[in-house]
């Protein structure tokens, strides 16, 4: 299931539209959720909106755990449909059948991944800069998370390298690229126009009073920047 991409053209520079994979809306499990709802409820609730990939990642949470936590949440998107990605942990990806891995800076390099994964599974990269994304295209990589694209409090110490640096990214490879941190329905569209397939997103949804109405807000705002590449909207 990797993903396959052709070149457009944009108000922010060269496109890449992923059409075997869609990776518009991409939610990413907190380390801890809000209120009484549990993960398997807010990914329910995510998808029901809009949310169109899913990745588990909770670094805090032992291994026996994360089987259990994965396990529900394989049965849940397999039936609807929807990619499960896991954080880091190439040996729960396959234990999981998940449908592939996101790779930190300090994971293991995407070539290494695919060796043990096989060819049919997805494999992301987090990279923060141009040099970072050639690097990850070349080893692989079937999709790049790019940020911070803004501030966040889901992550300290986090160097945020703005719209122009995800554009950057976007104009630099020939990967699907999603725009991680900081992102809410308010920014979203802003994320799309600067080149990106879609958005990572975890405290917009996982915190949200109600996560099906949050998700389908941002997935509407996401459609418009996507409508406003192809020429529908007035730039």
């Amino acid at each position: 299931m990797r993903a396959q991409q052709e070149p457009g053209a944009g108000p922010g520079g060269p496109r890449k539209e992923e059409s075997a994979l869609d990776f518009s809306l991409y939610y990413i499990t907190p380390e801890k959720n809000s209120g009484e709802r549990s993960d398997r409820e807010v990914v329910e609730a995510a998808i029901a909106g809009g949310a169109t990939v899913i990745q588990l990642r909770k670094k805090e949470m032992t291994t026996r755990r994360l089987l259990e936590l994965g396990q529900a949440l394989r049965e849940l998107t397999r039936r609807r449909g929807v990619p499960l990605i896991i954080n880091d942990r190439v040996d729960l990806a396959l234990a999981l059948e998940a449908d592939g891995v996101h790779l930190g800076e300090e994971d293991l390099p995407p070539a290494l991944a695919r060796k043990i994964l096989g060819p049919g599974k997805i494999i992301g990269r987090t990279v923060r800069t141009v040099e970072q994304a050639r690097e990850a295209q070349r080893e692989g990589a079937d999709y790049l998370g790019a940020g911070a694209v803004f501030p966040t409090g889901s992550k300290h110490d986090t160097r945020i390298i703005g719209l122009e640096g995800l554009r950057a990214i976007c104009r630099a490879v020939n990967l699907p690229v999603v725009g991680i941190a900081g992102i809410s329905a308010g920014n979203a569209r802003q994320v799309i126009e600067a080149g990106a397939a879609g958005v990572a997103v975890i405290s917009s949804l996982a915190f949200a009073p109600d996560v099906k109405q949050a998700a389908a807000a941002l997935a509407k705002e996401i459609s418009a920047g996507k409508r406003r590449w192809k020429g529908d909207e007035p730039v």
